[in-house]
C-alpha cells in the first residue's frame, strides 16, 4: 500500500523524499523503523516530530492538512463509501493478495493457477467492483479519489496477470493505471527490480 501513500502526496503536490525499507531483510523490525512507525508497517509517513503508518490513514492525515485537491468525495456519505471500500481491500481478500502479491503488477506474472480459496476471493472482488462500478464511469463516485487507486490496483492483481477479469472492469483498472501518480510509482517500482 506504499503505492497509495505515494499517489496521496502526489496529487496533493507535497515535497517528500522517499526512503526504502528492505522488508525481506527485516527492516521493518529494527528498533529504528518501530520508533517511526508504531505498527511497523510500510509505508509510515514521517511529518516532523509527527509519525503515521498504515496507508489510508496516511491519506485521511493529508486530507486534513490540505484539503485542495480532494483526495476523499466532498460528499459525507460517498466519501464514507470509499473509506468502506479501502478498509474492505486491505481487510478481506487474502488469499488473493497471497496468490497474485504485488510482484505480478510491478515485476512478472505468475503461472500459478488461482487455488479455490483465491478463486472465491476473486469472484467476490469481481462482484463487488462490478456493483460499485455499474453506473459505467470512469470513477467510482464521478471523479477520482484514492480509493480508485487502490481498487484498480486489487483488480491488476487479476489483469496484469492474465487471469479473467471482465472487459468493464479490466479496461476501468487500465484507465485508473494511467493516472500519473500511478504511472510515476509504477516506473520507479520497475527500476528497482
Amino acid at each position: 500500500y506504499a503505492m497509495s501513500a505515494f499517489v496521496a502526496l502526489r496529487v496533493k503536490g507535497l515535497a517528500f523524499d522517499i526512503e526504502r525499507v528492505d522488508l525481506a531483510a527485516g527492516q521493518k523490525t529494527t528498533p529504528a523503523f518501530a520508533a517511526a512507525s508504531l505498527t511497523s508497517r510500510v509505508p509510515t509517513l514521517v511529518n516532523g516530530a509527527f509519525s503515521l503508518s498504515e496507508s489510508s490513514a496516511i491519506a485521511e492525515y493529508l486530507e486534513e492538512l490540505q484539503t485542495e485537491p480532494r483526495l476523499f468525495p466532498a460528499d459525507v456519505e460517498i466519501r464514507a463509501r470509499a473509506r468502506q471500500v479501502q478498509a474492505w481491500l486491505r481487510s478481506d481478500l487474502l488469499a488473493l493478495r497471497q496468490e497474485r502479491s504485488t510482484e505480478v503488477v510491478f515485476r512478472r506474472p505468475t503461472g500459478r493457477p488461482l487455488s479455490p480459496a483465491g478463486q472465491a476471493a476473486a469472484s467476490k472482488l469481481i462482484q463487488v467492483a462490478s456493483a460499485l462500478l455499474s453506473h459505467g464511469g470512469a470513477n467510482l463516485f464521478g471523479q477520482w479519489c484514492i480509493a480508485d487507486t487502490d481498487l484498480a490496483l486489487m483488480l491488476n492483481r487479476l489483469a496484469l496477470n492474465g487471469d479473467a477479469v471482465p472487459r468493464r472492469l479490466a479496461d476501468y483498472a487500465a484507465g485508473q493505471w494511467a493516472h500519473p501518480a500511478v504511472q510515476e510509482w509504477v516506473d520507479r517500482a520497475r527500476a528497482q527490480a
